[in-house]
Protein backbone atom coordinates (compact mmCIF):
# COMPACT_ATOMS: atom_id res chain seq x y z
CA UNK A 1 0.00 0.00 0.00
CA UNK A 2 2.91 2.36 0.58
CA UNK A 3 3.81 2.06 -3.13
CA UNK A 4 0.16 2.46 -4.18
CA UNK A 5 -0.09 5.66 -2.14
CA UNK A 6 3.18 6.89 -3.68
CA UNK A 7 2.00 6.36 -7.28
CA UNK A 8 -1.37 8.04 -6.60
CA UNK A 9 0.37 10.97 -4.91
CA UNK A 10 2.81 11.39 -7.82
CA UNK A 11 0.13 11.11 -10.49
CA UNK A 12 -2.84 12.94 -8.94
CA UNK A 13 -1.02 15.29 -6.56
CA UNK A 14 -3.15 14.34 -3.53
CA UNK A 15 -3.29 11.76 -0.79
CA UNK A 16 -5.72 8.86 -0.97
CA UNK A 17 -7.88 10.20 1.90
CA UNK A 18 -8.25 13.54 0.04
CA UNK A 19 -9.47 11.81 -3.14
CA UNK A 20 -11.62 9.00 -1.73
CA UNK A 21 -14.15 8.52 1.02
CA UNK A 22 -12.86 4.95 1.39
CA UNK A 23 -10.17 2.89 -0.30
CA UNK A 24 -9.77 -0.89 0.12
CA UNK A 25 -6.17 -1.82 0.87
CA UNK A 26 -6.64 -5.37 -0.43
CA UNK A 27 -6.59 -5.36 -4.24
CA UNK A 28 -9.45 -6.89 -6.22
CA UNK A 29 -6.85 -8.29 -8.59
CA UNK A 30 -3.13 -8.00 -9.21
CA UNK A 31 -1.11 -8.68 -12.36
CA UNK A 32 2.38 -8.02 -13.69
CA UNK A 33 1.75 -4.39 -14.70
CA UNK A 34 -0.81 -3.11 -12.20
CA UNK A 35 -3.35 -3.91 -9.52
CA UNK A 36 -6.94 -2.79 -9.01
CA UNK A 37 -8.53 -1.50 -5.78
CA UNK A 38 -12.15 -0.78 -4.93
CA UNK A 39 -12.82 2.74 -3.65
CA UNK A 40 -15.66 5.19 -2.98
CA UNK A 41 -15.50 8.81 -4.13
CA UNK A 42 -16.64 11.64 -1.87
CA UNK A 43 -19.83 11.98 -3.96
CA UNK A 44 -20.73 8.35 -3.15
CA UNK A 45 -19.83 6.71 -6.47
CA UNK A 46 -18.07 3.33 -6.20
CA UNK A 47 -15.06 3.06 -8.52
CA UNK A 48 -12.28 0.69 -9.49
CA UNK A 49 -8.81 2.24 -9.25
CA UNK A 50 -6.12 0.68 -11.44
CA UNK A 51 -2.64 1.57 -10.18
CA UNK A 52 0.54 0.75 -12.10
CA UNK A 53 3.37 -0.89 -10.19
CA UNK A 54 5.96 1.86 -9.57
CA UNK A 55 9.00 0.12 -11.12
CA UNK A 56 7.33 -1.27 -14.24
CA UNK A 57 8.21 1.63 -16.54
CA UNK A 58 11.92 1.45 -15.70
CA UNK A 59 12.04 -2.35 -15.69
CA UNK A 60 10.20 -2.92 -18.99
CA UNK A 61 13.08 -1.80 -21.25
CA UNK A 62 15.46 -4.14 -19.38
CA UNK A 63 12.97 -7.00 -19.74
CA UNK A 64 12.71 -6.50 -23.50
CA UNK A 65 16.51 -6.34 -23.84
CA UNK A 66 16.84 -9.57 -21.84
CA UNK A 67 14.16 -11.20 -24.00
CA UNK A 68 16.03 -10.17 -27.16
CA UNK A 69 19.30 -11.67 -25.87
CA UNK A 70 17.58 -14.95 -24.94
CA UNK A 71 15.80 -15.21 -28.30
CA UNK A 72 19.09 -14.68 -30.15
CA UNK A 73 20.68 -17.38 -27.97
CA UNK A 74 17.85 -19.81 -28.79
CA UNK A 75 18.34 -19.00 -32.49
CA UNK A 76 22.03 -19.96 -32.24
CA UNK A 77 21.25 -23.25 -30.46
CA UNK A 78 18.16 -24.17 -32.49
CA UNK A 79 18.33 -22.58 -35.99
CA UNK A 80 14.88 -23.94 -36.92
CA UNK A 81 13.16 -21.81 -34.27
CA UNK A 82 12.38 -18.21 -35.22
CA UNK A 83 11.14 -16.15 -32.27
CA UNK A 84 12.34 -12.64 -33.06
CA UNK A 85 8.71 -11.75 -33.82
CA UNK A 86 8.05 -12.16 -30.09
CA UNK A 87 10.55 -9.40 -29.28
CA UNK A 88 9.16 -7.15 -32.02
CA UNK A 89 5.62 -7.54 -30.66
CA UNK A 90 6.74 -6.83 -27.09
CA UNK A 91 8.55 -3.67 -28.19
CA UNK A 92 5.41 -2.46 -29.93
CA UNK A 93 2.73 -3.46 -27.42
CA UNK A 94 4.27 -3.01 -23.97
CA UNK A 95 4.53 0.81 -24.15
CA UNK A 96 0.85 0.95 -25.18
CA UNK A 97 -0.19 -1.29 -22.26
CA UNK A 98 1.77 0.93 -19.86
CA UNK A 99 -0.19 4.02 -20.94
CA UNK A 100 -3.49 3.89 -19.05
CA UNK A 101 -4.83 6.91 -20.96
CA UNK A 102 -4.52 4.78 -24.09
CA UNK A 103 -6.46 2.03 -22.30
CA UNK A 104 -9.22 4.51 -21.42
CA UNK A 105 -9.48 5.68 -25.03
CA UNK A 106 -9.68 2.06 -26.22
CA UNK A 107 -12.47 1.36 -23.74
CA UNK A 108 -14.55 4.29 -24.99
CA UNK A 109 -13.87 3.43 -28.64
CA UNK A 110 -15.00 -0.19 -28.34
CA UNK A 111 -18.02 0.81 -26.24
CA UNK A 112 -19.10 3.17 -29.03
CA UNK A 113 -18.43 0.61 -31.79
CA UNK A 114 -20.46 -2.10 -30.07
CA UNK A 115 -23.16 0.13 -28.60
CA UNK A 116 -25.85 -1.84 -30.48
CA UNK A 117 -25.12 -4.91 -28.32
CA UNK A 118 -27.35 -4.49 -25.27
CA UNK A 119 -25.62 -7.47 -23.63
CA UNK A 120 -22.23 -5.69 -23.43
CA UNK A 121 -21.07 -3.45 -20.59
CA UNK A 122 -17.81 -1.48 -20.76
CA UNK A 123 -17.14 0.41 -17.49
CA UNK A 124 -17.20 4.18 -17.83
CA UNK A 125 -13.86 5.98 -17.45
CA UNK A 126 -13.50 8.85 -14.94
CA UNK A 127 -11.07 11.05 -16.86
CA UNK A 128 -10.75 13.73 -14.18
CA UNK A 129 -8.81 11.27 -11.99
CA UNK A 130 -6.98 9.28 -14.67
CA UNK A 131 -3.36 9.56 -15.82
CA UNK A 132 -0.82 7.36 -17.62
CA UNK A 133 -0.27 5.34 -14.43
CA UNK A 134 -3.65 5.60 -12.66
CA UNK A 135 -7.00 4.73 -14.24
CA UNK A 136 -10.36 5.31 -12.54
CA UNK A 137 -13.39 3.55 -13.89
CA UNK A 138 -16.92 2.60 -12.94
CA UNK A 139 -17.00 -0.36 -10.54
CA UNK A 140 -18.93 -3.33 -11.94
CA UNK A 141 -19.34 -6.65 -10.16
CA UNK A 142 -19.75 -10.06 -11.81
CA UNK A 143 -18.46 -13.60 -12.02
CA UNK A 144 -15.70 -14.75 -14.34
CA UNK A 145 -16.90 -15.95 -17.71
CA UNK A 146 -15.56 -19.47 -17.09
CA UNK A 147 -17.30 -19.84 -13.70
CA UNK A 148 -20.16 -22.24 -14.47
CA UNK A 149 -21.11 -22.47 -10.77
CA UNK A 150 -21.63 -18.68 -10.61
CA UNK A 151 -23.77 -18.76 -13.75
CA UNK A 152 -25.91 -21.64 -12.48
CA UNK A 153 -26.36 -19.92 -9.11
CA UNK A 154 -27.45 -16.68 -10.82
CA UNK A 155 -29.52 -18.45 -13.51
CA UNK A 156 -27.36 -17.22 -16.38
CA UNK A 157 -27.59 -19.35 -19.54
CA UNK A 158 -24.10 -20.65 -20.44
CA UNK A 159 -25.02 -21.08 -24.12
CA UNK A 160 -26.39 -17.53 -24.29
CA UNK A 161 -23.14 -16.12 -22.85
CA UNK A 162 -21.05 -18.16 -25.29
CA UNK A 163 -23.19 -16.93 -28.19
CA UNK A 164 -22.88 -13.30 -27.04
CA UNK A 165 -19.10 -13.65 -26.72
CA UNK A 166 -18.85 -15.04 -30.25
CA UNK A 167 -21.02 -12.26 -31.70
CA UNK A 168 -19.01 -9.59 -29.92
CA UNK A 169 -15.60 -10.82 -31.10
CA UNK A 170 -16.81 -11.57 -34.63
CA UNK A 171 -18.01 -7.97 -34.85
CA UNK A 172 -14.67 -6.68 -33.55
CA UNK A 173 -12.54 -8.80 -35.88
CA UNK A 174 -14.48 -8.98 -39.14
CA UNK A 175 -16.54 -5.78 -39.16
CA UNK A 176 -14.58 -3.18 -37.17
CA UNK A 177 -11.00 -4.46 -37.32
CA UNK A 178 -10.46 -3.25 -33.75
CA UNK A 179 -9.89 -6.23 -31.47
CA UNK A 180 -9.63 -6.60 -27.69
CA UNK A 181 -6.75 -9.09 -27.49
CA UNK A 182 -6.73 -10.18 -23.85
CA UNK A 183 -10.04 -11.98 -23.20
CA UNK A 184 -8.80 -14.19 -20.40
CA UNK A 185 -11.48 -15.01 -17.79
CA UNK A 186 -10.32 -12.30 -15.37
CA UNK A 187 -11.05 -9.65 -18.01
CA UNK A 188 -14.47 -10.98 -19.06
CA UNK A 189 -17.17 -10.97 -16.38
CA UNK A 190 -20.83 -11.98 -16.55
CA UNK A 191 -23.76 -10.75 -14.49
CA UNK A 192 -27.49 -10.14 -14.47
CA UNK A 193 -28.23 -6.52 -15.42
CA UNK A 194 -29.60 -4.67 -12.36
CA UNK A 195 -32.34 -2.93 -14.37
CA UNK A 196 -33.59 -5.72 -16.69
CA UNK A 197 -32.29 -8.93 -15.13
CA UNK A 198 -30.90 -10.03 -18.52
CA UNK A 199 -27.48 -11.63 -18.91
CA UNK A 200 -24.66 -9.19 -19.59
CA UNK A 201 -20.95 -9.45 -20.44
CA UNK A 202 -18.60 -6.97 -18.76
CA UNK A 203 -15.39 -6.38 -20.75
CA UNK A 204 -12.39 -5.16 -18.75
CA UNK A 205 -8.70 -4.31 -19.34
CA UNK A 206 -8.53 -2.49 -22.67
CA UNK A 207 -4.77 -1.97 -22.79
CA UNK A 208 -4.03 -4.46 -25.57
CA UNK A 209 -5.86 -4.00 -28.88
CA UNK A 210 -5.01 -4.98 -32.43
CA UNK A 211 -5.96 -2.62 -35.25
CA UNK A 212 -6.40 -4.60 -38.47
CA UNK A 213 -5.66 -3.13 -41.88
CA UNK A 214 -8.53 -3.34 -44.34
CA UNK A 215 -6.60 -5.69 -46.63
CA UNK A 216 -5.86 -8.09 -43.75
CA UNK A 217 -9.42 -7.91 -42.41
CA UNK A 218 -11.00 -8.71 -45.79
CA UNK A 219 -8.58 -11.57 -46.49
CA UNK A 220 -9.33 -12.94 -43.03
CA UNK A 221 -13.08 -12.68 -43.74
CA UNK A 222 -12.63 -14.65 -46.97
CA UNK A 223 -10.48 -17.22 -45.18
CA UNK A 224 -13.06 -17.91 -42.48
CA UNK A 225 -15.85 -18.05 -45.05
CA UNK A 226 -13.79 -20.71 -46.85
CA UNK A 227 -13.27 -22.63 -43.59
CA UNK A 228 -16.94 -22.49 -42.60
CA UNK A 229 -18.29 -23.52 -46.02
CA UNK A 230 -15.48 -26.04 -46.78
CA UNK A 231 -14.16 -24.16 -49.82
CA UNK A 232 -10.71 -25.75 -50.09
CA UNK A 233 -9.60 -23.59 -53.04
CA UNK A 234 -10.51 -20.44 -51.15
CA UNK A 235 -8.84 -21.78 -48.01
CA UNK A 236 -5.57 -22.28 -49.89
CA UNK A 237 -5.78 -18.93 -51.71
CA UNK A 238 -6.47 -16.74 -48.67
CA UNK A 239 -4.14 -18.67 -46.36
CA UNK A 240 -1.34 -18.01 -48.82
CA UNK A 241 -2.34 -14.34 -49.08
CA UNK A 242 -1.91 -14.21 -45.30
CA UNK A 243 1.63 -15.59 -45.47
CA UNK A 244 1.06 -19.32 -44.87
CA UNK A 245 2.54 -20.42 -48.25
CA UNK A 246 2.60 -24.23 -48.49
CA UNK A 247 1.87 -24.56 -44.78
CA UNK A 248 -1.78 -23.60 -45.30
CA UNK A 249 -3.12 -26.95 -43.92
CA UNK A 250 -1.20 -26.34 -40.67
CA UNK A 251 -2.43 -22.73 -40.65
CA UNK A 252 -6.05 -23.91 -40.96
CA UNK A 253 -5.54 -26.35 -38.09
CA UNK A 254 -4.02 -23.62 -35.90
CA UNK A 255 -6.89 -21.23 -36.58
CA UNK A 256 -9.63 -23.78 -35.89
CA UNK A 257 -7.86 -26.11 -33.40
CA UNK A 258 -9.23 -28.95 -35.53
CA UNK A 259 -7.49 -31.77 -37.39
CA UNK A 260 -6.91 -31.46 -41.12
CA UNK A 261 -9.44 -34.26 -41.70
CA UNK A 262 -12.08 -32.26 -39.80
CA UNK A 263 -11.23 -29.12 -41.78
CA UNK A 264 -11.69 -31.04 -45.06
CA UNK A 265 -15.00 -32.54 -43.88
CA UNK A 266 -16.27 -29.20 -42.56
CA UNK A 267 -15.59 -27.72 -39.12
CA UNK A 268 -19.30 -27.22 -38.45
CA UNK A 269 -20.24 -30.83 -39.22
CA UNK A 270 -19.31 -32.30 -35.85
CA UNK A 271 -17.94 -31.01 -32.53
CA UNK A 272 -14.41 -31.78 -31.35
CA UNK A 273 -14.14 -35.32 -30.01
CA UNK A 274 -11.82 -36.35 -27.19
CA UNK A 275 -9.85 -38.45 -29.69
CA UNK A 276 -9.37 -35.51 -32.06
CA UNK A 277 -8.39 -33.21 -29.20
CA UNK A 278 -5.80 -35.71 -28.01
CA UNK A 279 -4.50 -36.18 -31.57
CA UNK A 280 -4.01 -32.41 -32.00
CA UNK A 281 -2.15 -32.11 -28.68
CA UNK A 282 0.13 -35.06 -29.43
CA UNK A 283 0.92 -33.92 -32.97
CA UNK A 284 1.58 -30.28 -32.09
CA UNK A 285 5.06 -31.07 -30.71
CA UNK A 286 6.01 -32.76 -33.99
CA UNK A 287 5.30 -29.58 -35.94
CA UNK A 288 7.06 -27.02 -33.70
CA UNK A 289 9.63 -26.00 -36.36
CA UNK A 290 6.83 -25.51 -38.94
CA UNK A 291 4.71 -23.60 -36.42
CA UNK A 292 7.70 -21.37 -35.62
CA UNK A 293 8.27 -20.78 -39.34
CA UNK A 294 4.60 -19.97 -39.90
CA UNK A 295 4.46 -17.49 -37.01
CA UNK A 296 7.52 -15.77 -38.38
CA UNK A 297 5.95 -15.27 -41.83
CA UNK A 298 2.31 -14.36 -41.18
CA UNK A 299 1.46 -10.64 -40.84
CA UNK A 300 2.17 -9.32 -37.35
CA UNK A 301 -1.54 -8.57 -36.95
CA UNK A 302 -2.18 -12.31 -37.03
CA UNK A 303 -0.17 -13.01 -33.88
CA UNK A 304 -2.53 -11.31 -31.44
CA UNK A 305 -5.52 -12.68 -33.36
CA UNK A 306 -4.17 -16.21 -32.80
CA UNK A 307 -3.72 -15.44 -29.12
CA UNK A 308 -7.28 -14.10 -28.91
CA UNK A 309 -8.65 -17.18 -30.70
CA UNK A 310 -6.92 -19.46 -28.20
CA UNK A 311 -8.24 -17.56 -25.18
CA UNK A 312 -11.80 -17.60 -26.54
CA UNK A 313 -11.52 -21.30 -27.38
CA UNK A 314 -10.34 -22.00 -23.83
CA UNK A 315 -13.43 -20.25 -22.44
CA UNK A 316 -15.71 -22.21 -24.80
CA UNK A 317 -14.04 -25.48 -23.77
CA UNK A 318 -14.59 -24.69 -20.09
CA UNK A 319 -18.23 -23.81 -20.74
CA UNK A 320 -18.72 -26.88 -22.94
CA UNK A 321 -19.91 -24.83 -25.94
CA UNK A 322 -16.90 -25.20 -28.24
CA UNK A 323 -17.31 -25.37 -32.03
CA UNK A 324 -21.08 -25.11 -32.15
CA UNK A 325 -22.58 -24.66 -35.62
CA UNK A 326 -24.36 -21.54 -34.37
CA UNK A 327 -21.07 -19.79 -33.51
CA UNK A 328 -19.71 -20.48 -37.01
CA UNK A 329 -22.90 -19.12 -38.58
CA UNK A 330 -22.62 -15.92 -36.52
CA UNK A 331 -19.05 -15.53 -37.77
CA UNK A 332 -20.24 -16.04 -41.34
CA UNK A 333 -22.89 -13.33 -40.92
CA UNK A 334 -20.23 -10.84 -39.86
CA UNK A 335 -17.99 -11.84 -42.78
CA UNK A 336 -20.86 -11.36 -45.26
CA UNK A 337 -21.70 -7.92 -43.84
CA UNK A 338 -18.05 -6.81 -43.82
CA UNK A 339 -17.39 -7.92 -47.41
CA UNK A 340 -20.65 -6.37 -48.65
CA UNK A 341 -19.85 -3.05 -46.95
CA UNK A 342 -16.45 -3.01 -48.65
CA UNK A 343 -17.99 -3.72 -52.07
CA UNK A 344 -20.62 -0.99 -51.58
CA UNK A 345 -17.93 1.57 -50.76
CA UNK A 346 -16.15 0.71 -54.01
CA UNK A 347 -19.33 0.57 -56.12
CA UNK A 348 -19.58 3.29 -58.77
CA UNK A 349 -23.37 3.40 -59.14
CA UNK A 350 -26.57 3.24 -57.14
CA UNK A 351 -27.65 0.20 -59.15
CA UNK A 352 -24.45 -1.68 -58.20
CA UNK A 353 -24.85 -0.80 -54.51
CA UNK A 354 -28.47 -1.99 -54.60
CA UNK A 355 -27.38 -5.23 -56.27
CA UNK A 356 -24.78 -5.81 -53.54
CA UNK A 357 -27.37 -5.10 -50.83
CA UNK A 358 -29.78 -7.65 -52.32
CA UNK A 359 -26.98 -10.23 -52.57
CA UNK A 360 -26.03 -9.55 -48.93
CA UNK A 361 -29.65 -9.89 -47.78
CA UNK A 362 -30.06 -13.16 -49.70
CA UNK A 363 -26.86 -14.64 -48.22
CA UNK A 364 -27.96 -13.68 -44.69
CA UNK A 365 -31.40 -15.20 -45.38
CA UNK A 366 -29.71 -18.44 -46.48
CA UNK A 367 -27.77 -18.57 -43.21
CA UNK A 368 -30.95 -17.94 -41.20
CA UNK A 369 -32.70 -20.75 -43.08
CA UNK A 370 -29.73 -23.08 -42.56
CA UNK A 371 -29.74 -22.30 -38.82
CA UNK A 372 -33.50 -22.91 -38.62
CA UNK A 373 -33.09 -26.30 -40.32
CA UNK A 374 -30.33 -27.24 -37.86
CA UNK A 375 -32.62 -26.37 -34.94
CA UNK A 376 -35.50 -28.38 -36.40
CA UNK A 377 -33.15 -31.31 -36.95
CA UNK A 378 -31.88 -31.09 -33.36
CA UNK A 379 -35.46 -30.84 -32.03
CA UNK A 380 -36.54 -33.84 -34.11
CA UNK A 381 -33.56 -35.83 -32.83
CA UNK A 382 -34.44 -34.89 -29.25
CA UNK A 383 -38.04 -36.06 -29.84
CA UNK A 384 -36.81 -39.39 -31.26
CA UNK A 385 -34.50 -39.93 -28.27
CA UNK A 386 -37.31 -39.05 -25.87
CA UNK A 387 -39.71 -41.44 -27.62
CA UNK A 388 -37.08 -44.21 -27.59
CA UNK A 389 -36.42 -43.75 -23.88
CA UNK A 390 -40.18 -43.81 -23.22
CA UNK A 391 -40.54 -47.03 -25.18
CA UNK A 392 -37.61 -48.65 -23.35
CA UNK A 393 -39.04 -47.77 -19.92
CA UNK A 394 -42.44 -49.23 -20.87
CA UNK A 395 -41.09 -52.35 -22.56
CA UNK A 396 -40.43 -54.43 -19.38
CA UNK A 397 -44.02 -53.88 -18.16
CA UNK A 398 -45.36 -55.33 -21.44
CA UNK A 399 -43.30 -58.48 -20.93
Amino acid sequence: MQEVRQVIREELGKEIHDLFLSFDDTPLGAASLAQVHKAVLHDGRTVAVKVQHPKVQAQSSKDILLMEVLVLAVKQLFPDFEFMWLVDEAKKNLPLELDFLNEGRNAEKVAHMLRHFNFLKVPQIHWELSTKRVLLMEFVEGGQVNDRAYMEKNQIDVNEISCHLGKMYSEMIFVNGFVHCDPHPGNVLVRKRPDTGKAEIVLLDHGLYQVLTEEFRLDYCHLWQSLIWTDMDGLKQYSQRLGAADLYPLFACMLTARSWDSVKRGIGQAPVSATEDSEIRNNAACYLPEISQLLNHVPRQMLLILKTNDLLRSIETTLGTRSSASSFLNMSRCCIRALAEHKKRDADSFFRRTQISFSEAFSLWQINLHELLLRVKALRLACWVSALLGWLTRAPHRM
